[in-house]
């Protein structure tokens, strides 16, 4: 792995005002998804948030247009630090009690944030994880909805999103894990953010969450009336990945599947609470088996 030189890191803190959330968005080089991305925020939520943008190198303009943005809050960092190490940056910046984060290649559609402000509200305490559910040009996982709207902003059919994404047929959902997630800063906080071993980023979001899991949160929730449209890992196409998969196996003694299947359940329709309980015989054999393997990995 990469050492990530973080000793480089500058923040900028510019925003005022009265905020809901405190938007996470780390970008490595993708311009013109950041800047759709941050307009969608602006155009289409139904509170007023701290929008936080982690700018990795930047050299594609990005910085020199952040910095034209008066109500955008920032970190820059000379070279790729990755996901972890960005968005635990961004919570040093966080102005609210609410952080959530968000990919860069995302649109957030109209109401996104109120749908999980009301959500947060109808729990009515803070053990909870929060996913919005996002419409993907071809679904990665039972999470999505699969429509195509476009591949990259140029040909990103916004009109006839706006149009449609209500009516996709889509319930709430178990299982909260990948962004935009939400979750309270004293939470965050506890479980000690997004873990730099997984740097770049790959496992990192299965591994926040079963932290999260074993700290004794219940509930991991996907909103299905929050939506976002995801052009589809822009930057982790770009980046050289972590063994992420055998760094989890070897943290946590299990799978990240047995993790996602049998704890989260996740994509299913949401019946309720999750809990930590003991894995059937057959199941620990079975990640006794994927220990032995990570073993040979590492």
């Amino acid at each position: 792995m990469n050492k990530p030189v973080i000793s480089d890191i500058l923040k900028t803190k510019r925003s005022e005002g009265d905020f809901v959330f405190s938007i996470l968005i780390p970008t490595w080089n993708n311009l013109s998804y950041i800047k759709l991305c941050i307009e969608s925020i602006r155009k289409n939520s139904f509170y007023k948030h701290q929008i936080i943008v982690h700018i990795n190198q930047g050299n594609d303009g990005t910085l020199e247009w952040i910095k034209t943005q008066p109500d955008i809050d920032y970190s820059y960092s000379k070279s790729n630090i990755g996901v972890c190490y960005a968005l635990n940056v961004g919570r040093t910046m966080a102005a609210t009690d609410y952080i959530l984060y968000m990919n860069d290649d995302m649109y957030a559609c109209p109401a996104w944030d109120k749908y999980l402000a009301d959500e947060i509200k109808n729990i009515g305490h803070n053990f909870f994880f929060l996913s919005s559910t996002a419409i993907e040009p071809v679904a990665s996982s039972n999470c999505a909805i699969g429509k195509n709207y476009g591949s990259d902003p140029p040909s990103f059919k916004e009109k006839e999103l706006l149009q449609e994404f209500e009516t996709l047929e889509k319930i709430d959902w178990m299982g909260a894990t990948w962004p935009p997630n939400i979750v309270h800063k004293d939470l965050w906080d506890m479980v000690g953010g997004y873990s730099v071993e997984f740097s770049p980023g790959m496992y990192s979001d299965p591994d926040f969450s079963m932290k999260l899991l074993l700290a004794g949160v219940e509930i991991f929730k996907g909103v299905s009336k929050s939506r976002v449209y995801h052009f589809g890992s822009k930057s982790v196409s770009k980046v050289k990945k972590n063994a992420g998969y055998y760094t989890f196996i070897s943290k946590w003694k299990i799978s990240s599947s047995t993790l996602i299947k049998h704890y989260l359940k996740r994509g299913q329709p949401y019946t309720g609470p999750v809990h930590y309980t003991s894995l059937p015989f057959k199941l620990k054999m079975k990640n006794f088996y994927k220990r032995l393997q990570a073993l040979f990995k590492a």
